[in-house]
Order: structure tokens, then C-alpha cells, then sequence
């Protein structure tokens, strides 16, 4: 956390403190549990051992955020469990690398994002080094309007059997993604242009695209990229040894 909001939580924590203390001894009053420490003395000698021990409020809230975490991550991977169709296996959701192989990469991402750009490389040379590895693309675009363009252009891209050599163009590119470069990116990988220009017009990209926002929501991803391999949820971008690590984390289960 930031100072400043480690002030703020630390104080709101040293107030609940003092407020549960106040409720607790007049629960059970001095005169009848004959306690001596119970009433004032014990509110002020949790306070005095707070001031002096500050130390003990800030590894409770890292013990509640490691909980919090803990929770966080098992709850995803009961989801990821629960919709692996939707992951692993929507005809919409282009493919490469081995379509049988044994370990399936999903990436959710946008292409107009940055570490989604740094991460491309690794995977595609992820699936070069390694036969047994296969990939599903969900596009997520979460940038605006141009992402969501060039999301259905890939989509459509898939029409003509070019999908593959076309996502890494346009994850390549530094230029802003406007429907005239795309076209541009489009002819230079061997696309028809004009068949795309039809084709990304088709409302199935548009419930391909909800049907990615709504998973993703389900699942808890709320950026790009985002990669899952088994029941596994890794978000941000990876390079080939983290992907690499991932994938033999999870074949070793």
C-alpha cells in the first residue's frame, strides 16, 4: 500500500480496535467478573501496546491480504474447472500450435495492449520449442473502440484460414490500429481485404467478443493479457521462461 493509505488503514484499524475493546469490557464489567484490568485500564493498555507495537497492525493486515489472496486463488481455479468448455473448447475461439496436444494455453488479451505485445514473442516461440503445446485465443479487447475493431477483424481473418499470420502482425505493429492500417496488415499477410472488410461486419464477432467479457468477469480477470494453463491463472505478461515454467508446473501434476 502507499503511505498514505497505509495511514488511513492503520488508524481505521487502531479505531476498530478501541471500539471492540469498549464493547467487549462492558460485556463483562469490572464489578462482575472482578477482573482489575477489565473498563479503562484494559482499553488503555491495548492502546499503549498498539502505539508501541505498531508492527502487530500492519502484520495483521498482511495476513488478512495473504487470506484474501488465498481465497482470491482458489475461487478462480474452481471457476477455470467449472467452464472448461467455454475455455478450452468454443468453435469461435481461434486456435494454433497442436490441436492435440497435452497442455492447452488460453491468453486472454487485447491488441492494442503493450504487455500483450511484449508477451507475443514467447508464445509464439513457446509453441515452435514445444509439440505437445496447444493455444486458444480469446479476444478481449478492453482499450476502446479500435481494439474491439481490430478484435473482429482477427475473428474474421479466420474465415480465410490467415488467422495466425495476421494476430502477430497486428501484435507487431507500433502504429494505432485504424481500420486503414489494419488493412494494410491485412493485404501484406495475404488476406482478400475486401472479404474482410465484409466479414468483420458479421454480429457473431460481436457476441464472440461478450461471450470472452462475460468469462472473463466469471474468472476474475479484469486485465491483459491473461493466461491460464490447467487450473492455473497467471495474469500479465510472461516471457518464454515463465511460460516454459508454468507449462511444466502443470504437467508435473
Amino acid at each position: 500500500m502507499r503511505p498514505g493509505t497505509d495511514r488511513i488503514v492503520v488508524l481505521a484499524l487502531f479505531s476498530f480496535v478501541s471500539v471492540w475493546a469498549s464493547v467487549a469490557v462492558n460485556a463483562w464489567p469490572a464489578e462482575t467478573t472482578g477482573d482489575p484490568l477489565a473498563g479503562p485500564a484494559l482499553e488503555q493498555i491495548i492502546e499503549r501496546y498498539l502505539r508501541t507495537h505498531p508492527e502487530v497492525i500492519e502484520q495483521s493486515l498482511q495476513a488478512l491480504e495473504n487470506r484474501r489472496a488465498a481465497e482470491e486463488q482458489q475461487r478462480q481455479k474452481a471457476a477455470i474447472a467449472s467452464h472448461r468448455p467455454e475455455l478450452l473448447d468454443d468453435p469461435a475461439s481461434p486456435v494454433s500450435g497442436n490441436r492435440t496436444g497435452d497442455i492447452t494455453v488460453v491468453e486472454f488479451f487485447d491488441y492494442r495492449c503493450g504487455y500483450c505485445k511484449r508477451a507475443a514473442s514467447a508464445l509464439t516461440e513457446l509453441q515452435q520449442r514445444d509439440a505437445g503445446i496447444r493455444v486458444v485465443y480469446k479476444d478481449f479487447p478492453i482499450l476502446g473502440e479500435t481494439s474491439e475493431l481490430a478484435a473482429k477483424a482477427a475473428l474474421a481473418s479466420h474465415l480465410q484460414g490467415k488467422h495466425q499470420a495476421f494476430h502477430e502482425a497486428l501484435l507487431a505493429t507500433k502504429e494505432d490500429l485504424t481500420k486503414e492500417h489494419l488493412f494494410r496488415i491485412a493485404d501484406a499477410t495475404g488476406l482478400d481485404v475486401e472479404r474482410l472488410d465484409r466479414d468483420l461486419n458479421r454480429p457473431e464477432w460481436q457476441a464472440v467478443i461478450d461471450r470472452n467479457r462475460s468469462l472473463a468477469k466469471t474468472l476474475g480477470i479484469t486485465g491483459t493479457p491473461a493466461f491460464i494453463v490447467g487450473t492455473e491463472l497467471v495474469p500479465g505478461a510472461m516471457d518464454l521462461k515463465m511460460l516454459q515454467n508454468l507449462v511444466a508446473q502443470v504437467r508435473g501434476k
